[in-house]
């Protein structure tokens, strides 16, 4: 995930999904509620650490921030690299990435109902129509930096919207990245912060989303995820002139990319 979240155009939520972890995150995070806060304010620490155990999922949480955080830390060069020297073969890999996990996401529909086709038609239109916004020239302040992060979060955790992409939406990205890199810690430190609050809010309406909503929200994301594939398309047609020389390496590396997320969705 920590990978995946430092990639404009691939989503981290997709690599949960794939992974079986998904509605457990979702769920986990929803559950924060802080009420365990009330019987320590009252000096209760039993009770204190009794509602803290119960409500904070350590057993997903330690690990799996252990493994976002390094993934972020040790790779943000490498991926900064890969995109600036070699565009088109990175982001067709990311292409393959994209369409297995839009696949693996089809497979969990129970059906093929109208009702599922016209949410993803719904979502396609979305995800084109959003991939089309020209980034914002944005300041990189500390509130602004917070705010990046409230919003960026929420796309992070939903499976074929990228969190890096909205930051490029909001002209944070390649700042980030940077500050990520040379450990700023101000930048950091408040982009984080806001991360945590719009995590709490937003998860607890995508908690009921699949609660209630699990056909109808899945069918929505495959379209979002189909049409947030012209970013890739694009990056790849315009490094490169579309030559069979040019063309053949990227389809290897679209097809990689596919094999990966088949073959793990398989394994776990």
């Amino acid at each position: 995930m920590g990978a995946a979240d430092i990639v404009p155009g691939v989503s981290g939520g997709t690599i949960a999904l794939i992974t079986g972890i998904y509605e457990r995150l979702v769920h986990s995070i929803s559950k924060i509620n802080f009420k365990f806060l009330k019987p320590l304010f009252k000096g209760n620490f039993s009770g204190f650490k009794d509602e803290f155990l119960d409500e904070i999922d350590f057993g997903l949480f330690i690990p799996l921030l252990l493994g976002i955080g390094i993934a972020m830390l040790t790779l943000a060069k490498l991926v900064t690299y890969a995109m600036e020297v070699h565009t088109a073969l990175t982001y067709s890999f990311f292409i393959g990435l994209i369409l297995a996990s839009s696949y693996i996401l089809f497979t969990k529909l129970s059906e093929i109902s109208l009702k599922n086709i016209l949410f993803a038609i719904a979502g396609f239109i979305l995800g084109l129509v959003f991939v089309s916004i020209n980034p914002i020239a944005a300041t990189h302040t500390l509130p602004v930096i917070f705010i990046s992060g409230m919003i960026a979060i929420c796309a992070m955790i939903l499976p074929g919207i990228s969190g890096s992409f909205l930051l490029l939406i909001l002209g944070q990205y390649h700042y980030m990245l940077t500050a990520l890199h040379e450990m700023r810690l101000p930048e950091v430190i408040t982009f984080c912060v806001g991360a945590l609050i719009g995590i709490l809010g937003f998860s607890k309406l995508l908690n009921y989303l699949i609660e209630h909503y699990e056909e109808i929200t899945m069918a929505l994301l495959i379209g979002v995820m189909i049409g947030s594939l012209k970013i890739p398309l694009v990056e790849v047609s315009s490094s490169m002139p579309l030559t069979i020389l040019n063309i053949v390496p990227c389809v290897i590396c679209a097809v990689i990319g596919l094999l990966i997320i088949i073959i793990l969705e398989k394994k776990l």
